[in-house]
């Protein structure tokens, strides 16, 4: 059994944001394995089975800020382990616009949505991040997250989410992380 976040805000305000690369990504997971999703545990959870394994998808509903409190429920619920079955696909400030980076565990790195997650079950889970660009100056932070991609960026971004589904089928597929490391951290 696997849990698959995608973190991003509800309301069609944030649709396609930088901020919002996590939700894009379990769409395109779900429009993939024909999920639908229900209203559950202050998300949307949705249930595929990928090769043989069930795995659950979630976009919390909760705002980015609170994304710990829709997880730790399902978690809770499902008796999933978060260090073996969770991985969080996010959008990251500190990679280069469709840059991949998986990581096995640590700090929030100033992202409130993993922020909230560490505080709810700690540091050690596979997380996914993905490279979305920085602003021109910190002032400019909020307004570039919640922004759009440039037309030129969104190839960027399709060719980056579709490295992030791979990378998520050979973590579902119990591929050894060292070997997923290796495939999709590429410099």
């Amino acid at each position: 059994m696997k849990l698959i976040v995608g973190l991003g805000n509800p309301g069609r305000e944030y649709e396609k944001t930088r901020h919002n690369v996590g939700f894009d990504i379990i769409d395109k997971l779900a429009q993939k394995y024909r999920v639908t999703f229900k209203d559950k545990f202050k998300g949307l959870l949705g249930e595929a089975n990928i090769d043989g394994e069930k795995v659950y998808l979630l976009k919390p509903q909760t705002y980015m800020n609170l994304s710990g409190d829709s997880i730790i429920q399902v978690i809770n619920f499902y008796k999933i382990d978060p260090k073996s079955e969770m991985v969080i696909i996010y959008d990251d400030m500190d990679l280069p616009i469709g840059k991949l980076r998986i990581k096995e565990k640590g700090s929030a790195g100033g992202h409130n949505g993993i922020k909230s997650i560490i505080s709810h079950m700690g540091q050690d889970f596979l997380r996914i991040k993905c490279g979305i660009g920085k602003a021109k100056n910190k002032d400019e932070n909020i307004n570039f997250v919640l922004g759009k991609f440039a037309k030129d960026e969104q190839e960027l971004i399709d060719k980056m989410a579709e490295s992030a589904i791979s990378a998520t089928e050979d973590i579902i597929n119990d591929l050894k992380i060292d070997k997923v490391l290796q495939k999709y951290n590429k410099k």
